[in-house]
């Protein structure tokens, strides 16, 4: 009897590893956790966002809960991260730009109202940036506590912008109701 229940244990690790364990996208290692100032969340998902057949970048979401609904994922709770990779360079100001109309593709007017001067902070730190080369590796953290955080090569950006309705906005550009990429949006909603 120990002998079945040591097999049946062996076989439920064997066929819950693949969940845990860091993906690949496009040459891009995405590891399985990640500590978000001192916090620790879990990979849910990582794709690859493309434009007609060019890849642009990587990316990972992690979360402090493994979600597969892109509401949940939004709303939940703790530390999250939202982590690219470039595959190819452009400009910082093409990069804020997609992103800011992905951004403003997702809020109603009220909504846009209340981020806006949120959004521009954010558009200037990514403007900093200057460019976004090839194999630039940057995070958009939230810290529950402190708001959203840039993290450029594991340097930070610019301060923290306050308030979960922003960085709410932001994962929005990709899991919201127009995503930037849908195949990306289901990629990151794989919840393990």
């Amino acid at each position: 009897m120990n002998h079945a229940l040591r097999l049946f244990a062996l076989a439920a690790c064997l066929i819950a590893a693949p969940a845990l364990a860091a993906m690949d996208v496009a040459g891009v290692k995405m590891e399985d956790t990640a500590q978000i100032a001192g916090q620790s969340a879990t990979l849910n998902g990582a794709g690859l966002r493309t434009r007609v057949v060019i890849k642009v970048y990587a990316m990972g979401l992690y979360l402090a809960k493994r979600e597969t609904s892109a509401d949940a994922a939004i709303a939940g709770a703790g530390a999250k991260r939202v982590r690219i990779v470039m595959l190819r360079d452009l400009s910082a100001e093409d990069l804020a730009n997609a992103l800011f109309k992905g951004f403003t593709a997702n809020q109603d007017g009220a909504a846009m109202g209340k981020l806006q001067a949120r959004l521009d902070e954010f558009k200037t730190m990514l403007l900093s940036m200057g460019e976004a080369k090839k194999g630039s590796d940057f995070s958009i953290d939230f810290v529950p506590g402190s708001g959203t955080r840039l993290m450029v090569g594991g340097a930070q950006k610019g301060k923290d912008i306050a308030g979960e309705d922003f960085y709410a906005g932001l994962l929005r550009i990709w899991l919201g109701a127009k995503p930037v990429d849908d195949d990306l949006k289901a990629a990151l909603l794989k919840g393990g």
